[in-house]
């Protein structure tokens, strides 16, 4: 039945969720800040997979979205008596008003897919190297708007004083959300056909599929579902600066999708979890770790050995982790066949 199948495929990756949730609870608060970033990663790379898995179209701008929801919900939280001090060039309209975290949460959200509608319009009719280069422009141009116009935030400087409301329960809440969203939409009549444009789009545009309208819609999700993740990203630490959500967090969470595998919910969920998991370890050990000995790396070990993870998934699995697919106990099934017959 089809309600055996959906559940069947969007439990297991709930349920890791959950279980990294409750075993981050019970850490130390030093402890919880890792389990919070792998658990706000999770939405950050499902948002991504939501374009990039269903369509075939890589795209590195998925992160301006993120910038764009964190920066508007990290302006409107802060309390309107200490703008007047930190942000004293801010609009009257965003220095005068301040929201509540819910609310701030779909205020990012919305941010996020109107940007990304409005971006998707022109750049949607692009695809393969010309799309990635377009949506890289988009991402640079982003950057450059939130580091020097001090009239939507702090400019160069840090926007700080936002109120930390992203604890193990909106992480593991937050990720939930962007999961069921993101699988709900794979389900529906666009996320099938934007998936046989992905497969092969002559072939689509031939039975009538649009594929413009479809990777606009696919784009438009992912940018509103970007800017929620940013909204929890920026309630997680408190603080942002634009160069925090650039270059660096783009080629980690298309590292997350690519070593999870790209073409499924489960991938991006594995991946997320499993690169955060070794990147926190390494920054950890950048500063000096105890595993029975001290082992202290180099500064910038870690996005070496990411990188380094990501090329050898590529050469040796090419689908990765999960091969690309949802879990399905029918799967297991015939993997356990297999081992069997062999």
């Amino acid at each position: 039945m089809r309600w055996t199948r959906s559940l069947s495929e969007l439990a297991p990756p709930a349920l890791l969720v959950v279980v990294v949730g409750v075993v981050g609870s019970g850490t130390s608060p030093a402890r919880q800040i890792d389990f919070q970033t792998a658990l706000v990663s999770v939405a950050i790379v499902v948002a991504l997979y939501v374009f990039v898995g269903n369509s075939g179209v890589l795209s590195f701008g998925q992160i301006s979205f993120a910038a764009v929801g964190g920066y508007a919900a990290g302006v409107m939280t802060v309390p309107v008596e200490l703008k007047v001090g930190t942000l004293p060039a801010l609009a009257p309209l965003l220095r005068d008003h301040t929201i509540g975290n819910l609310p701030s949460l779909l205020l990012a959200a919305a941010f996020g897919a109107v940007y990304a509608a409005l971006v998707a319009l022109p750049l949607m009719r692009l695809s393969g190297l010309a799309a990635g280069i377009a949506t890289f422009a988009v991402l640079e141009i982003t950057h450059n708007i939130l580091h020097e116009w001090t009239k939507i935030g702090p400019g160069a400087g840090v926007l700080s004083l936002v109120p930390e409301t992203t604890g193990m329960l909106q992480a593991t809440l937050g990720a939930l959300v962007v999961m069921a969203i993101a699988y709900g939409y794979q389900r529906t009549r666009f996320g099938r056909q934007l998936r046989a444009t992905r497969e092969d789009p002559a072939a689509a545009q031939a039975v009538g599929i649009s594929v413009h309208r479809q990777r606009l819609i696919a784009f438009t999700l992912s940018g509103g579902l970007s800017g929620f993740a940013g909204a929890l990203y920026v309630h997680q630490i408190g603080s942002l600066t634009a160069d925090q959500l650039y270059l660096e967090l783009t080629f980690l969470s298309l590292a997350m999708l690519v070593v999870g595998g790209a073409t499924s919910l489960w991938g991006a969920v594995v991946g997320a979890l499993a690169v955060s998991g070794l990147d926190s370890f390494l920054g950890q050990a950048e500063s000096g770790v105890n595993i029975g000995f001290t082992l202290n790396l180099p500064t910038g070990t870690r996005l070496v050995a990411v990188g380094a993870v990501m090329a050898l998934v590529l050469v040796l699995r090419p689908t990765g982790i999960t091969g690309g697919r949802e879990f399905s106990l029918t799967w297991l099934r015939q993997l356990r066949r297999k081992e069997r017959t062999a």
